[in-house]
């Protein structure tokens, strides 16, 4: 936009000689701090800060940049799901009506769910950044958000449980992930059937359910909708965050011709310049980096065109390896107390990172009410003081 002087000069004069002197200095401010304003560069994220020149040269490769650097990073599954204590996939495999499993919000306080203390383990583990998972396939929402009333703010907790990650990673100089699932949706109505596409788009009920809509493909708009909403309003409200982390890739395969992921992928980059885009192995080959899940050269759904093109694409890229504390499951599962993995486990997990030149993405599943399991506090303790006793240690 050119603005002239001159004219900028008239205008002010004109509203000078208003009536009403207090009105016209108020305008008169606002608009000195428009014209001002127009040439200040935009902070850079915390987690950016010794990349700032190269952030207002290029903001993604910067962040890319970094990215490849971080090396380490915490993976947070928690939802809804963490109150059966039977891991995240709990309302697939035990087949849970969808009227039921949404009772459990209700039951839902996350009155100890703690960002300053997740966020102090992850600089005492010596890790750089966090993912956590915004909305899981059971589409419970751990953010404001006016898509959906299945959301955070709708239960006893009646807080942004991302915002307050959100706040204490931008604080410390954390870069934050979101994970979210685009590829399932066992809540909402217009998500594609079991029938029409793969077996974990839904639960496999013997009962139809009657939340469930989708009867054509072109039903599928409407969550798409809905997605590309969620996915505004994430990328608005913390508008720092490292990036967005999609899920499950498998029910992009299954059905790659409904997903709109160019248009997805374009609202990301038009609304965040410097947010980076992962989606497992890919989806179109334009993701910033790969994340197999437990080994770093993992590969799947090799039976599809798609994915074996798109793992051509980007084989080359980044990558970063995700793994869990616990023996299988991402969010808490009871059961497996007492057997989740050692700190010597995780430091031989870095280390095969480390000669893959891939970072490390390590889960931890919190109870119900938000605590972190004290074998992976003492595991996360005993991992960042083997790396202050270790200083020839280098991640990448």
């Amino acid at each position: 936009m050119e603005i002239r002087t001159g004219d900028i000069y008239i205008y002010l004069k004109v509203l000078y000689n208003m009536k009403n002197r207090l009105i016209t200095l108020l305008l008169i401010t606002g608009i000195m701090s428009l014209i001002f304003g127009c040439g200040q560069k935009q902070p850079v994220p915390s987690y950016l800060a010794e990349y700032e020149s190269d952030y207002y040269e290029n903001p993604r490769q910067a962040n890319l940049k970094w990215f490849t650097n971080a090396g380490y990073g915490m993976f947070i599954h928690y939802g809804l799901y963490a109150l059966l204590e039977k891991g995240e996939w709990v309302q697939l495999r035990d087949t849970i009506p969808v009227a039921e499993y949404a009772l459990l919000k209700d039951r839902f306080t996350a009155e100890k769910f703690d960002a300053d203390l997740i966020t102090d383990l992850a600089l005492t583990a010596g890790m750089k950044y966090i993912t956590i998972t915004s909305k899981h396939h059971d589409g419970f929402c751990l953010f404001e958000t006016k898509a959906t009333d299945f959301n955070v703010l709708n239960s006893p907790a009646k807080k942004d449980l991302i915002k307050a990650l959100y706040d204490a990673c931008e604080e410390k100089g954390l870069g934050l992930f979101l994970y979210y699932s685009y590829g399932a949706d066992w809540k909402h109505p217009y998500f594609y059937s079991r029938e029409s596409g793969w077996q974990n788009a839904r639960p496999a009920y013997l009962d139809p359910q009657p939340e469930y809509k989708f009867e054509k493909d072109e039903d599928f708009n409407i969550y798409v909708d809905f997605v590309h909403d969620q996915l505004k309003e994430l990328l608005t409200q913390y508008p720092n965050i490292a990036g967005i982390w999609f899920d499950p890739i498998m029910g992009f395969y299954s059905r790659p011709e409904i997903f709109p992921i160019d248009s997805t992928y374009a609202l990301v980059r038009n609304l965040s310049p410097h947010a980076l885009i992962s989606f497992k192995q890919g989806a179109n080959g334009s993701e910033d980096f790969m994340a197999p899940e437990r080994k770093g050269r993992a590969v799947v759904g090799q039976q599809f065109e798609v994915a074996r093109k798109v793992y051509e694409l980007n084989k080359n890229k980044p990558r970063e390896i995700c793994n869990t504390l616990q023996p299988h499951a991402w969010g808490y599962n009871k059961r497996d107390n007492g057997q989740h993995k050692s700190d010597e486990d995780v430091m031989q997990m870095l280390e095969e990172a480390r000669e893959m030149n891939a970072n490390l993405l390590l889960n931890i599943g919190p109870r119900g009410d938000g605590t972190i399991t004290e074998e992976d506090i003492t595991t996360l303790t005993q991992v960042g003081k083997k790396f202050h006793n270790m200083s020839n240690l280098e991640l990448r």
